[in-house]
């Protein structure tokens, strides 16, 4: 079977910027829109995990809390200029995915799954005991915005291009890490370990600069969300981050990264559209969960891919069988 034209890379990254283009178009709030963006790349690091490496991971939070707190700390206490915060958030993050990768994938499944459940909750409780550094119940306030030229970025909307940037710059290289033979050894790890480990590829390896990148990615957003709404909350690490990124990645599915961004938008529109609703909203959003996961298997990506076949999919001549001789 052709690959879809939409699963294109060029294509992609024409439906990121896009997406950048349009979403002011559709939203009032600023501060919505940006939210939208931070968590589609996010989502789209942990894609890399779960879509293309196979890897159900429950930490992801975590490297979007240190993210947080990386910014929190650097702009509240010390003058430390944003790129450098940014840099940092991404290297720590790394780090500890890198730690938590190495200690995690030496076992497969559901033992795997529980390992990293367990790591998140030993970060939060790491972060809630030493309040002194991360504010512990109160987080720390009064994150600052980035500025540009010597001009904070005080308004929704212009913080919104600075991330809009930052986004498509991370959804580019994340098109080019999957696109690579880095990214296509990662799917066949996915499809068969024991075979890809056969024909000698270093499969924990590869696993673990997967699981780096994620949480280089999935951190740098932390720091610009911090950024976003002014507060490095204790609440970033907590395991029902991880819960929430997984969610919005299996929403939008996981056989493409542009999917991601389409999970990120339905979950955080929803919400804000149920909230205003009925105060027990995640009453009906579980219900829409529990529709995508019995009839929209391949998440709303696989809606979209129904949706062009229909469209602009040629009928093709019937072949005719060769002669008999």
């Amino acid at each position: 079977m052709s690959m879809n034209p939409l699963d294109k890379p060029y294509a992609q990254l024409a439906l990121a910027l896009l997406t950048v283009l349009v979403l002011p178009l559709f939203l009032k709030s600023g501060i919505l829109a940006t939210e939208i963006l931070i968590f589609a790349m996010v989502v789209a690091a942990c894609n890399l995990l779960l879509g293309y490496t196979g890897l159900l991971s429950f930490g992801q939070g975590i490297f979007f809390g240190i993210g947080t707190y990386v910014a929190g700390i650097c702009l509240t206490r010390w003058s430390v200029p944003v790129p450098l915060v940014l840099a940092g958030a991404a290297v720590l993050g790394a780090a500890t995915a890198t730690l938590v990768g190495w200690l995690s994938i030496r076992r497969q499944g559901v033992y795997f799954v529980m390992l990293t459940l367990a790591f998140s909750q030993l970060f939060y409780f790491v972060a809630y005991t030493f309040s002194g550094v991360t504010g512990g119940d109160n987080g720390l306030l009064g994150v600052p915005r980035p500025s540009v030229g010597g001009t904070a970025l005080n308004s929704p909307w212009s913080y919104y291009t600075f991330v809009a940037v930052c986004f498509v710059a991370v959804f580019a290289v994340l098109v080019m890490v999957t696109q690579s033979t880095f990214g296509r050894t990662l799917l066949a790890i996915r499809e068969n370990e024991g075979r890809a480990a056969a024909i000698g590829f270093p499969t924990k390896l590869f696993k673990l600069e997967a699981f780096a990148i994620s949480g280089a990615v999935t951190a740098f957003g932390g720091a610009l969300h911090a950024m976003l709404i002014g507060v490095a909350p204790l609440s970033n690490i907590e395991y029902h981050t991880s819960e929430l990124i997984l969610i919005m990645t299996i929403i939008g599915g996981s056989s493409s990264l542009f999917g991601s961004v389409l999970g990120a938008g339905f979950y955080l529109l929803l919400a804000d559209a149920l909230s205003t609703v009925w105060p027990r909203w995640l009453l009906l959003l579980g219900l829409v969960l529990v529709t995508v996961a019995l009839f929209l298997q391949r998440g709303l990506w696989g809606l979209v891919e129904r949706g062009y076949d229909l469209v602009f999919r040629r009928e093709r001549a019937p072949e005719t069988p060769a002669e008999e001789h």
